[in-house]
């Protein structure tokens, strides 16, 4: 007995893992107010968001997941983790994306510590 596929259901299933759609980034990097220039890299469907080179978060499946730092962790409070597709662990920005200027802090803090992190590991190898 051969089971047969019905094309539209797959459709319909797979709908569910859509990768994000550019509004939502466009809408994301419009809510960085007064922080680095940051630009998105298209990544097998979804993206990464970068500063200076160095990425800092993700957006997947319409969720932006932003790389964890002590500083964003004291600043977010309860925060929420969440694995993105083959990543480590990351902060879930959920209700925060509507504040702009609370999204705008928070991606400047994690970009500092983030920097600073760098800076000293490159010390460390000299």
């Amino acid at each position: 007995m051969s089971h047969k596929i019905n094309p539209i259901l797959l459709l319909v299933i797979n709908e569910e893992k859509m990768a994000s759609n550019q509004n939502f980034v466009d809408f994301i990097l419009g809510q960085n107010h007064n922080a680095r220039e940051i630009h998105p890299k298209m990544m097998f469907g979804e993206y990464g968001i970068y500063s200076n080179g160095k990425i800092f978060a993700l957006i997947c499946d319409n969720k932006l997941l932003i790389k964890p730092t002590q500083a964003g962790r004291d600043f977010i409070g309860n925060v929420r983790e969440a694995p993105a597709a083959q990543a480590k662990p990351s902060f879930l920005i959920e209700d925060k994306v509507e504040d702009r200027e609370g999204l705008s802090e928070l991606i400047r803090i994690t970009l500092r510590e983030l920097l600073n992190r760098n800076e000293s590991l490159k010390k460390k190898r000299i």
